[in-house]
């Protein structure tokens, strides 16, 4: 059985098609590379190319990516789409913030800033906010080149969760 939304993302042009699958990652190189293979005739074929594409991509494209997210506990990103920050309340939805919890969040996320030079990227579906505190603490020990494989992996994580909830919606 075909994937309605699939099936109509396979005709789309080339430019619709990037801006359709977008949000899912928000790295242009992503989105145009997926858009290139097209078409794809299952979902399971569009998210393992999704993850081929993915770690093929340059630090600055995964940075893209990075940066279309808000922080932890935010609700604005630095380059974001409407529906990837939609996506985004959702998937941090079950962090629900105390004021202690928040003022820590705020604080782990300056240090992680000023560590790593950009934001705490977790792939925070169904987590509490308790949880990610702990994560972004324990992430704060890596070093530079670990923390940013750990962030791309989470990148990855949370574009597949898009990735369905993208071919899901009619």
């Amino acid at each position: 059985m075909t994937n309605p939304t699939l099936e109509h993302w396979n005709t789309l042009d080339a430019s619709a098609a990037t801006d359709a699958i977008l949000p899912c990652n928000g790295s242009h190189a992503w989105a145009e590379g997926m858009a290139a293979l097209r078409p794809f005739d299952t979902a399971f074929d569009l998210t393992c190319t999704a993850d081929r594409i993915w770690l093929t991509l340059s630090e600055t494209d995964w940075q893209q990516a990075f940066d279309s997210h808000p922080r932890i506990g935010e609700h604005k990103a630095k380059a974001a789409t409407a529906q990837s920050l939609s996506w985004s309340s959702t998937e941090q939805s079950a962090a629900q913030l105390t004021a202690d919890t928040e003022a820590q969040l705020a604080a782990a996320n300056r240090a992680y800033e000023q560590q790593f030079g950009r934001i705490f990227i977790v792939c925070a579906s169904g987590k509490t906010a308790e949880e990610i505190l702990a994560i972004l603490n324990a992430r704060l020990a890596n070093d530079p080149a670990t923390e940013l494989r750990e962030a791309a992996e989470q990148q990855r994580q949370i574009t597949q969760i898009r990735l369905r909830k993208w071919l899901a919606a009619t």
